[in-house]
């Protein structure tokens, strides 16, 4: 009977060691999704100063993150939202207009599409950089790039999430995933989240 009782011991402890430990979902970040769009390098702007036509008109966003206006000279745009910008370029005008009324609309928002993509690196068969679509999950981008190759260390894989200004950092286990069907740590994944998959260390 001890003899039964060992065995059956060390089965349970063997079930267990071959088991991904249990993981809580990485909270998500709803501001992501709704705070104010912040400008890029490549944007489209439409600046429209209030009875003032000659200050108003069209200008791309350089790739220097600045744009040009009149009586103001360059002015840094990119990473401030439009109504940040508009502000700021009513303070400047201040000194040449009186009440400047500043509105600023990204007409063209071509740096969003880098904003809200998704990433997977490491050892997989294609790395990719994706455009995020909602519903996208860890194991949709795994399967895009391909699978791991037969260098990954699958069960050591990490999902690297911004949240309130920091790089949060959560695992993954992969091969549990794939191929045991262990669904705990297929998160629902976000505008610019990051998939690593190391390789195994021989």
């Amino acid at each position: 009977m001890k003899v039964l009782q060992w065995i059956l011991g060390i089965g349970v402890l063997a079930m267990v060691g071959c088991t991904s430990p249990q993981v809580e979902p990485p909270p998500t970040s709803d501001a992501r999704f709704t705070e104010d769009y912040r400008i890029g390098v490549g944007d489209e702007l439409r600046i429209n100063v209030w009875r003032n036509e000659e200050l108003s008109g069209n200008v791309p966003v350089r790739p220097d993150g600045k744009i040009s206006l009149a009586l103001v000279g360059d002015v840094t745009a990119a990473g401030q939202t439009a109504t940040g910008l508009a502000s700021e370029l009513a303070s400047q005008l201040n000194e040449y207009i009186r009440n400047p009324q500043v509105t600023v609309i990204v007409t063209n928002p071509s740096s969003s599409d880098y904003q809200r993509r998704v990433r997977i690196t490491g050892a997989v068969r294609n790395p990719q950089s994706i455009p995020y679509r909602d519903g996208m999950t860890v194991l949709d981008l795994v399967l895009m790039a391909g699978g791991v190759n037969e260098f990954a260390s699958a069960n050591n894989a990490k999902l690297y999430r911004r949240l309130d200004g920091e790089l949060k950092v959560f695992p993954i286990y992969l091969n549990d995933l794939i191929n045991r069907g262990r669904v705990e740590t297929n998160y629902d994944l976000q505008p610019s989240d990051i998939v690593t998959v190391p390789e195994r260390s021989f």
